[in-house]
């Protein structure tokens, strides 16, 4: 009963927490607040929720990675493919080797393959964390874009370089051939586990729909489960779990574009799927929170025994350990652009000189989240010969620490360096849905047009003229706002704004009336639900232009 009330206490603190975000001032990430309730909560309880790895990567990654990978523009990760292979591969081991002897040094009590472990675990960046910290921040899209793509990517180096720091530190033995063959398959068999998956899930439902139909829930159910799918099948074969659930859902993404979601699907869908993010991200961030009194109380004993640490000797190294991080990640991403430059002088292409503020913002935007704190928690409990693990509860605080920095640095530089920042330029977006507005509308207006000749000089041809006329007309009045927009003119924006806000105090107008009449019991409930879904529907379309 216990458990169940510790459950229900998170998810409170998931509710309560994005009141206090916009209720504390200074703009505190939501992250930190949620981790400061976990704390509570494990304060309340008198201890926190036990954090299994395997099943926190299992519940929480799987959909959250999912949602990321469908949703994150496909245009800008293909485009700036180099860009990100780059942060997620070589920025990865590249930390790994500068933090691991900066550990060492700063704690040489931790045992090397020890300290390269706790740096291979803190090297990749959480999408999770990112997009929680990036929400509130007005980020250039196409930065985003990049600093997203390396979150989604980054896991697996920073896993497989995890695994066999660990095992160097269990056996006493490192061989690069075998790293680099495992990396090769843990990578890319999971991103072929990924969209094979994906695409025999989608497939066999198409088949079963056309043949015998299904319930209104089941589209979206299925679609709740084709990332666990994903991630048991990939971590079945001894792949990367993460990365399948990655290469899920960007395979989703182009499997939707078939059109077999029916449009109450995708909307519902699309509630359920937001809801969930919520749900889980904070929960990950109030788990994390409910870690650390533990974590800090055991962490304050040395690997070899002894005296108990210094709690602020501790807390040096581990905001020595962050400003580090952001040293290395600062130092390859200099070092990457200037080397990008000269080879687009060398092919005669046109050079892109960003500000420094651009490096800095880049080198801030490598948040650390939950991942690497469900990754470090699998740190073994004991060598081979039963003897405890050295530094690992050290190591585990040292993370936590890193994920706590990092979340705060990010929140503090970003706003400041990212205002008026100027990046590459991303295609012009709004002249290319322009052109898909534009077609879909023409296409519109001949089909009405075809489905009015059918009925033409039938027994209602009068009827089916004027409607199609009616219909017709309308579609071709939007054409032509569209193609004026598209020339450019400022009172044309101006009075596509007026029109929305009217149409927006009209649907206003009708929903008030139709609460009125429902709370006068004029009109059923189930009547009113109707209408006011329907308003609802309307009114949520003009909201997004």
């Amino acid at each position: 009963m216990e458990s169940v009330e510790v459950v229900l206490a998170m998810l409170l603190a998931v509710v309560a927490s994005g009141w206090l975000g916009r209720m504390l001032p200074f703009g505190v990430p939501l992250p930190l607040i949620q981790i400061a309730l976990g704390a509570v909560i494990s304060g309340v309880f008198r201890h926190g929720v036990a954090l299994e790895p395997d099943i926190f990567f299992l519940l929480f990654l799987p959909p959250l990675l999912f949602l990321d990978g469908w949703r994150i523009p496909k245009v800008g990760l293909f485009r700036d493919k180099g860009t990100i292979i780059e942060l997620a591969l070589g920025l990865v081991l590249f930390t790994v080797v500068g933090a691991g002897f900066l550990m060492h040094w700063l704690i040489p009590s931790l045992p090397l393959p020890v300290a390269f472990a706790l740096a291979a675990i803190v090297a990749p960046t959480d999408p999770v964390a990112v997009s929680a910290i990036t929400s509130r921040i007005p980020v250039p899209p196409r930065l985003m874009h990049i600093i997203e793509g390396e979150s989604l990517l980054n896991d697996a180096s920073g896993l497989v370089c995890f695994r066999f720091a660990v095992a160097a530190a269990m056996t006493g033995s490192f061989s690069i051939a075998s790293a680099s063959l495992t990396f090769l398959w843990v990578a890319l068999a999971g991103i072929a586990a990924g969209v094979g998956v994906t695409w025999l899930i989608s497939r066999t439902h198409a088949f079963l729909q056309r043949r015998f139909g299904e319930d209104d829930g089941m589209p979206i159910l299925i679609n709740l489960l084709t990332p666990f799918g994903a991630y048991l099948a990939a971590e079945h074969i001894g792949a990367s779990g993460i990365l399948a659930a990655v290469a899920a859902g960007i395979t989703m993404s182009y499997v939707e574009l078939g059109g077999t979601a029916t449009p109450s699907t995708r909307i519902r869908r699309n509630v359920i799927w937001d809801t969930l993010q919520f749900a889980l991200n904070g929960v990950m961030f109030v788990l994390l929170g409910e870690q650390l009194p533990d974590i800090a109380r055991e962490a304050l004993h040395p690997p070899e025994g002894g005296e108990l640490f210094d709690p602020w000797w501790l807390a040096g190294n581990a905001l020595a350990l962050s400003l580090g991080l952001v040293l290395l990640r600062f130092v390859w991403v200099w070092v990457s652009l200037r080397l990008t430059i000269l080879n687009q002088r060398r092919l005669g292409q046109q050079v892109f000189k960003p500000r420094m503020r651009l490096i800095f913002a880049t080198s801030f935007a490598g948040v650390r989240g939950a991942l690497t704190m469900a990754g470090v928690m699998t740190l073994p409990l004991a060598l081979p010969d039963g003897s405890p693990f050295p530094g690992r509860q050290l190591a585990i605080l040292l993370a936590s620490a890193v994920i706590i920095v990092s979340l705060l640095l990010a929140s503090v530089a970003l706003p400041r360096l990212l205002r008026g920042l100027e990046v590459p330029a991303e295609t012009d977006a709004e002249q290319e849905e322009d052109r898909a507005r534009a077609a879909a509308v023409q296409a519109a207006v001949d089909a009405v047009e075809r489905a009015g000749l059918e009925h033409a000089g039938g027994p209602d041809a009068e009827l089916h003229a004027n409607a199609c006329g009616t219909v017709a007309n309308l579609y071709r009045n939007r054409l032509r706002d569209i193609q004026q927009e598209g020339s450019g003119g400022p009172d044309v924006h101006a009075a596509r704004r007026a029109e929305r806000d009217y149409r927006l105090a009209a649907l206003r107008a009708e929903r008030d009336t139709i609460l009125r009449l429902g709370r006068r019991r004029e009109i059923s409930d189930e009547t009113a639900r109707k209408l006011l879904r329907e308003i609802d529907l309307v009114e949520a379309r003009y909201r997004e232009n």
